[in-house]
């Protein structure tokens, strides 16, 4: 039973995708494998088969291992609700909402369920790939670490450092870390890769050979751009890419400043009668969108004044009087209703906000939290799919009568009488390719022979294969102990 982490030299170099290869290409050596984060940020979580929720990138790693998701592969979760605050998830269940000041002190507890999810997963598999969180070089956040540092010598894992040429500079990021960190901690890296080159990888051989000299770590080859990562569902909003199409049906998501579970927009983005625009804050709804997609937010009266903000809710009023399609997904369905109502204050100052209006529903914030996996039947086209229930809050009215889908012969969900306002607390019902066909169907649009898990499985194998062509991953995996 052995283990190796992957660190980077920053946020967002690229470390998930590396693990989530990595993780595959020891599969195919015959290897079981797990992946393992100690401690993530992402308000993109996916619900488990033990009834908890972990990052979705975790969820892809499993998926990359043959594996179902378990909260054991992430467990502790971070998902902010505001600049200042987070929810503390620790294996699955929310312990806290707290400020980072007050997370700090809160850090040194939760090692031991870290390490307890670890051990029990390594005593599993062949191998444990962990994933490493913002980069080791934030010194100023080595006391009570359990994302770096902290876990990987507290754990004694080995780890690989990687840095990202894309941003530029990644010399000084990957010597500055060695200038900066603890040498204790240093003594933990067996080597360093280089990430997300473009062109001719052979003219950054004297930098290569540079970073060797200064840090007397070996190399592991430099990984070129992979072309196929947008294919991967994203874990940051920031990730969120969409194809350049000149037709297809238009569907434009609001992205709101705290967007969660926007993984339910990849099958979308990937379906070729489809043309998706994320709409950011300050741009009006292009004229010619065909139907508005509101996707989940952590904090749900707090998008809903950002919304107001951007003068969307205006622009969808006039997109409805012109006949378009809204639907409205988690707390995006919550904001289509007349109100939004908080009395404990779960998500920020108690009180109660002025919905959408567009639905005749109601919505009321309570603390107890769904996570469930579920069956449902989607009522206008009677298919079957399978999604994922993530939310706090209730809620009813009239419209709650014309059901969006039914759960064990209950309603779920609210359609407005003409059909074309739509709400849905359930998560992940574009993968289930009969579903997005049928929904799509009902805008005349063409039906794909696209099997969307099948192109992620595929695009997890190509990375694998690229990643055996470019770096020396025998050596990387025979880092692990």
């Amino acid at each position: 039973m052995t283990a190796l982490m992957i660190q980077g030299t920053g946020s967002n170099v690229g470390k998930s995708m590396l693990v989530a290869g990595l993780c595959r290409a020891a599969v195919k050596r015959g290897l079981s494998v797990a992946p393992f984060k100690p401690q993530n940020m992402s308000n993109n979580a996916a619900v488990t088969a033990n009834g908890g929720e972990i990052g979705r990138a975790q969820a892809l790693q499993a998926l990359a291992c043959g594996l179902e998701p378990h909260t054991d592969m992430n467990p502790i979760l971070l998902k902010p609700e505001s600049d200042v605050g987070s929810q503390v998830v620790v294996q699955g269940k929310r312990l806290a909402t707290v400020k980072a000041r007050a997370y700090a002190a809160l850090k040194p507890q939760l090692l031991d369920a870290v390490l307890d999810s670890f051990n029990r997963l390594k005593s599993q598999c062949d191998l444990v790939i962990v994933e490493g969180a913002g980069s080791p070089a934030e010194v100023n956040l080595r006391d009570g670490d359990i994302a770096n540092m902290g876990f990987a010598r507290a754990s004694d894992t080995p780890v690989i450092l990687a840095g990202d040429i894309d941003r530029g500079g990644v010399i000084a990021q990957i010597v500055g870390t060695q200038a900066v960190i603890d040498q204790r901690d240093a003594a933990m890296i067996q080597g360093f890769l280089i990430n997300r080159f473009r062109g001719d990888p052979t003219l950054f051989d004297d930098g290569y050979a540079l970073i060797a000299r200064h840090t007397g770590w070996p190399g592991f080859g430099v990984l070129p751009w992979f072309a196929d990562a947008w294919k991967l569902p994203a874990e940051d909003a920031l990730d969120i890419a969409t194809p350049k199409r000149a037709t297809g049906l238009h569907i434009v998501c609001l992205k709101l400043s705290r967007i969660a579970n926007f993984d339910d927009l990849d099958p979308l983005a990937q379906d070729p009668g489809v043309r998706l625009t994320m709409l950011h804050a300050g741009q009006p709804l292009p004229a010619d969108t065909d139907v508005v997609i509101i996707p989940g937010s952590k904090s749900t009266r707090g998008d809903l004044e950002f919304l107001k903000q951007q003068g969307w809710d205006e622009d969808l009023r006039a997109h409805v009087r012109r006949g378009g399609h809204v639907l409205g997904i988690c707390g995006g369905y919550q904001m289509l209703g007349h109100s939004v109502t908080d009395p404990g204050g779960i998500e920020g100052p108690a009180g109660t906000a002025p919905g959408l209006g567009l639905l005749d529903i109601e919505t009321q914030m309570t603390d107890d939290k769904r996570l469930t996996t579920v069956t449902a039947c989607h009522v206008a086209s009677g298919r079957t799919f399978s999604g994922y229930e993530i939310h706090k809050g209730h809620s009813d009215g009239p419209d709650c009568m014309r059901p969006f889908a039914t759960v064990g012969g209950a309603n779920e969900g609210a359609r407005s009488p003409d059909g074309r306002i739509n709400g849905s607390y359930l998560h992940g019902m574009f993968r289930d390719d009969g579903f997005r066909t049928a929904w799509l169907a009902q805008f005349d649009v063409a039906a794909s022979d696209q099997s969307y898990d099948q192109a992620v499985n595929a695009t997890l194998d190509a990375l694998a294969d690229h990643m055996e062509t470019h770096l020396d991953i025998d050596r990387i995996l025979g880092c692990a102990r």
